[in-house]
């Protein structure tokens, strides 16, 4: 099962980078990457593996060879740091974003890019960052 290493994810021209172990020989760990959009599915390279087919033996080559890769084809024309409010709690992604007043949150698990994130509104980013740590907590609690 591969783990996302979002703690060493990213944010580059409305993309999250986020490596991952591809394989190991011995003791040598071969890294790829996958992309997150700003734009979510209408972005051409939300939730895409490594389009360039191009891996490296270390996180910082990974994202070196995924930033050339967008220099050259990205799609987002970002209007900010979408991922800029980006934490790793328990091995999960938390990205907090704002819209107006409101507060809203995608959650990502440590080995699948799917949102499990539920549609909720929130007052202020600490508000939403504390509703998600809790309910990992009590879900690890009864695991």
């Amino acid at each position: 099962m591969i783990r996302f290493f979002y703690e060493k994810s990213v944010s580059y021209k409305g993309h999250l980078i986020i490596p991952f172990v591809l394989a190991a020989t011995g003791s040598q760990s071969i890294y790829s990457y996958k992309l997150l959009s700003e734009l979510g599915h209408k972005g051409d390279f939300h939730k895409v593996e490594n389009p360039t087919g191009l891996f490296a033996n270390s996180f910082e080559k990974i994202v070196k060879i995924a930033k050339e890769h967008l220099d050259k084809y990205s799609d987002v024309a970002s209007r900010g740091d979408y991922f800029k409010w980006r934490y790793t709690y328990s091995q999960d992604l938390i990205i907090i974003y704002r819209e107006g007043d409101k507060y809203f949150y995608d959650h990502y698990k440590a080995n699948r890019l799917e949102n499990v994130a539920a549609p909720k509104i929130f007052e202020s980013e600490y508000d939403c960052i504390n509703w998600v740590k809790s309910g990992l907590d009590r879900q690890r609690a009864t695991s």
